[in-house]
């Protein structure tokens, strides 16, 4: 039996209130903390996109600690009214391997997202709130410009959820193959999606 972990010291780092469901707040993952929740999200059957079906609790906190090292690349606990409710990944795309299938322009953002099992009752609405909270996030950096997502083309509902959050589709491309000593991503069918950040207002600074 997996020794329980303890509570990630870490704080979030942004917080949105969201009309009618509360209060979205974004934390940085903590590895050791938060390994056996991702785990119990990325293996289930409504994940199978995430490619992690088969990964143990070690290789998923070895996944995160990896990440966690990178300056590039950073994943986080979207919670809602403090219950964990996705995992959000951002990373620079011209460090990615989706800089190999598009023109990266400056200020782009690559995102991947996955939305946790909601308990009781499906509450209409839920997931976009959720990503509200996190495009207010990611948006409040003067430097991103435009998100990326790249769900497997084969995603519908991943596709579908992105385009009622603004996204506007791209091309499909093939995700090349990655295979380094600390990661192994095998190739992916991928549809480019592109979100540009909100203009502000005439003559605001």
């Amino acid at each position: 039996m997996t020794p329980a972990a303890s509570p990630s010291p870490r704080q979030p780092v942004h917080t949105h209130l969201v009309e009618g469901f509360g209060a979205v707040t974004v934390t940085p993952v903590d590895p050791a903390a938060d390994a056996g929740l991702i785990h119990g999200w990325v293996t289930q059957e409504r994940a199978r996109f995430w490619g992690m079906g088969e990964a143990s609790l070690e290789l998923v906190r070895e996944i995160y600690e990896d990440v966690d090292r990178r300056t590039t690349h950073h994943a986080f606990i979207v919670a809602l009214d403090g219950v964990p409710a996705g995992l959000f990944q951002t990373y620079e795309c011209e460090a990615d391997r989706v800089s190999e299938c598009y023109d990266v322009q400056p200020g782009d953002v690559g995102m991947h997202l996955l939305i946790g099992p909601g308990e009781g009752a499906p509450r209409p609405g839920f997931s976009a709130a959720l990503m509200t909270g996190f495009l207010s996030f990611v948006f409040s950096d003067p430097a991103a410009r435009r998100l990326v997502a790249e769900p497997d083309a084969r995603n519908t509902k991943a596709i579908a959820r992105l385009e009622r959050s603004g996204f506007t589709l791209g091309p499909e491309v093939v995700l090349p193959e990655v295979d380094l000593p600390e990661i192994y991503l095998p190739a992916k069918p991928a549809r480019l999606t592109f979100l540009s950040a909100p203009q502000s207002p005439a003559g605001s600074r």
